[in-house]
């Protein structure tokens, strides 16, 4: 066999072991009933579930529970299918977490309650045109 050959055989190996490392790894998104089944069922796997704080009418956001260190929280989150589900985080509170338009948490369901492990944000900010008047 010839060196080039070889070192095709290794790259081509190298590159299926990556794909099999990351796919195991891949979580999936679902909502807050599926991922109960799921927990109930024994499923450990990271559960990705979308959703938008739950807000009164003015606006502000209901159900936010700051623990007396700020190290930790609890929110209340209304996935796709408009359940609302109580999430604790064990960290504190991510910098623009109020003015997030959706959120989503990754963790799972420890007995009736959902904990966060990561909380992944989108800010309307970052993903709105903004208009330049330049002065002529």
């Amino acid at each position: 066999m010839k060196t080039s050959h070889i070192i095709a055989i290794l790259v081509i190996a190298t590159a299926i072991a990556i794909i099999m490392a990351t796919a195991g790894d891949a979580s999936t998104y679902v909502n807050f009933d599926q991922a109960y089944q799921m927990a109930s069922t024994g499923n450990t796997t990271r559960i990705h579930v979308v959703g938008e704080l739950k807000k009164d009418g003015q606006g502000k956001i209901v159900g936010l529970e700051k623990s007396a260190d700020h190290l930790s929280f609890s929110f209340l989150l209304i996935d796709s299918h408009q359940k609302e589900q109580k999430v604790f985080y064990g960290e504190p509170m991510p910098p623009d977490f109020l003015r997030s338009e959706k959120v989503v948490v990754i963790g799972g369901y420890q007995g009736k309650q959902f904990v966060a492990t990561k909380i992944l944000l989108k800010c309307p900010s970052k993903y709105q045109e903004t208009k330049l008047n330049a002065g002529v």
